[in-house]
């Protein structure tokens, strides 16, 4: 995920598969004319391999969609979200921000980073896989406030992370890459905030749940809403978005 936040899901996921080096191969010749062959060999990138497939993350994200979705907890306003970006994307992609030359298709981020993959798996941590733990806890205590209240973040966090998927492969650009996490990381933080003000609003002795269930819900609301918020004012505005428009722009002048 990238804002999503690497390949489990959060806001600079980069797949496996576009983190590969294009290989080069040599162009059509006419006889006699090796010299060029030879020079287009060594320039001409091939065209990147399109995904037939959904990936593992991916495929995961659309199962806590699913899941989500058939719970009736996921509002309107959220499923419409979701179609609106998936429109706007390829809108954006046709008319604002077309695909350029494949050479031109790199990471923003080095994803080999130590700094960059713990950062990843924290945000997977606290964004995702303790969400759906005390959702699914919520399940079998029949604290179903506690689970309408973090179920929007968890659905929307899945989504972003389907959508991610979606927009690294060849046919979108780094603009159209570095956009997905940005409008859902937005998005979330008001998701977030409605969570950590209705967790702080809770009086204890009218709670129907445990008290060490109370505190955890606030902890992960605290912790969802700090860490998101890095994210997008601390790293994706500042950082990931401008480095993303320059490699775009930079590359899109020499073509």
């Amino acid at each position: 995920m990238s804002g999503g936040v690497g390949p489990t899901g959060s806001d600079i996921s980069l797949p496996k598969e576009e983190e590969a080096a294009f290989k080069l191969h040599d162009d059509t010749a006419a006889p006699g004319s090796s010299l060029k062959s030879k020079t287009a060999t060594e320039t001409t990138p091939s065209t990147p391999r399109r995904h037939m497939f959904l990936n593992f993350h991916q495929l995961n994200a659309l199962a806590v969609i699913i899941v989500l979705s058939a719970s009736g907890m996921v509002s309107p306003e959220d499923f419409g979200f979701v179609i609106f970006s998936l429109v706007y994307i390829f809108f954006l992609s046709r008319v604002a921000f077309p695909t350029l030359h494949p050479s031109h298709v790199s990471p923003v981020f080095d994803v080999k980073s130590k700094l960059f993959r713990l950062y990843v798996y924290v945000g997977a941590a606290v964004g995702l896989f303790l969400p759906i733990a005390y959702i699914f806890e919520g399940i079998f205590e029949g604290d179903q406030e506690g689970i309408k209240e973090a179920t929007p973040h968890v659905f929307l966090l899945a989504s972003q992370i389907f959508m991610e998927g979606v927009s690294f492969s060849d046919r979108f650009s780094i603009p159209i890459r570095v956009l997905v996490p940005v409008m859902y990381n937005a998005r979330r933080i008001l998701t977030l905030l409605d969570w950590l003000r209705n967790e702080i609003s809770k009086n204890e002795e009218d709670y129907k749940g445990t008290a060490r269930r109370l505190y955890v819900g606030r902890a992960l609301a605290v912790a969802n809403m700090a860490f998101w918020s890095f994210n997008l004012f601390g790293l994706l505005l500042p950082v990931y978005l401008p480095r993303g428009f320059k490699k775009y722009y930079t590359a899109k002048i020499k073509d």
